[in-house]
């Protein structure tokens, strides 16, 4: 036996769930099922009693669990006793982070966790969605941010907040008489657009969301992909064309008039913006107090 079977059997056995347990554990349900297997398998033992609506410990899984959650939280205090000397060492939480979380959303959780702890120290980089989540596989940084989920190994995604994508263009009279509450795009299509730079989640985002509405990618005229967002919104402003961003990066241009944005509408209401980290490496107390802020001021669920 490991104690990750141990692990799954404590998890399973306190929330009465297998499924409560994979979250808990940030497992599939399957995983967890075969830790169980495995650990019945070993100790020639039904540790369950199982039927449609719970799951309960047998007679035999009530011995294990009085052992198996003392060595539990043995490995936690081993853990925490190390991290401590660790933490001491260093309070450097690194973070990576995509454009839109980085300048609209990050500087105000900052000033949160710096209030609670003042001694805490970051690094931060702004870089585009898909190097934030390569950077997070290897374990360069604690901490990324990004505009859009990218399936890689290991990662797992925090979304924290709803973002709207919103069509921007010059406030000129031929655009004005588009209505705002019109659903239809197309007309788009007959514009010169500007795009963020490949591997932006913002530009993954509206490519998606359009092609949901039926425009696809090749149909529009691109003239620039630009990684810089406040030159996109300068080019729009000067008549290069349209684009397509985050309504929070277009918030300030709209309310003075500089520029028009009409709404993307979709299903489900927008994209989400995530907070992201490696799985397989133990967080340091900082960066889990990190998490944590996040979550109480934004209160959305990870997956």
């Amino acid at each position: 036996m490991n104690l990750k079977q141990l692990e799954a059997f404590v998890q399973v056995a306190e929330g009465g769930s297998f499924s409560k347990a994979a979250k808990q554990l940030f497992l599939t349900q399957p995983t967890v099922s075969a830790h169980i297997s495995s650990l019945e398998k070993e100790l020639d033992a039904r540790l369950f009693v199982r039927n449609t609506k719970e799951v309960s410990l047998s007679e035999d899984g009530k011995v294990l669990f009085g052992y198996a959650k003392q060595m539990v939280e043995l490995e936690k205090k081993i853990e925490e006793t190390f991290c401590a000397v660790k933490e001491k060492e260093n309070h450097c939480i690194t973070i990576a982070a995509s454009t839109i979380p980085a300048q609209y959303l990050l500087p105000e959780i900052l000033a949160k966790f710096v209030e609670k702890y003042p001694n805490e120290q970051f690094k931060i980089t702004e870089t585009d969605s898909a190097r934030v989540v390569d950077q997070v596989v290897d374990h360069a940084i604690d901490i990324g941010f990004t505009g859009t989920v990218l399936e890689k190994k290991h990662c797992k995604y925090i979304p924290f907040y709803r973002d709207e994508l919103v069509v921007i263009t010059p406030n000129a009279e031929k655009f004005r008489g588009i209505s705002p509450d019109s659903k239809d795009l197309n007309w788009i299509t007959k514009e010169p657009v500007i795009l963020r730079e490949e591997g932006s989640g913002t530009r993954k985002e509206a490519v998606k969301q359009l092609r949901n509405l039926g425009i696809e990618i090749e149909k529009m005229n691109i003239v620039a992909s630009i990684a810089n967002q406040e030159t996109i919104k300068r080019s729009v402003e000067n008549g290069m064309g349209i684009s397509v961003i985050s309504r929070l990066a277009a918030a300030e241009e709209t309310r003075t008039g500089r520029l028009l944005s009409f709404p993307i509408y979709t299903e489900d209401g927008g994209r989400d913006l995530n907070l992201v980290y490696n799985k397989n490496f133990h967080l340091s107390n900082s960066a889990e107090k990190f998490i944590k802020i996040v979550r109480e001021m934004y209160g959305r669920k990870s997956r």
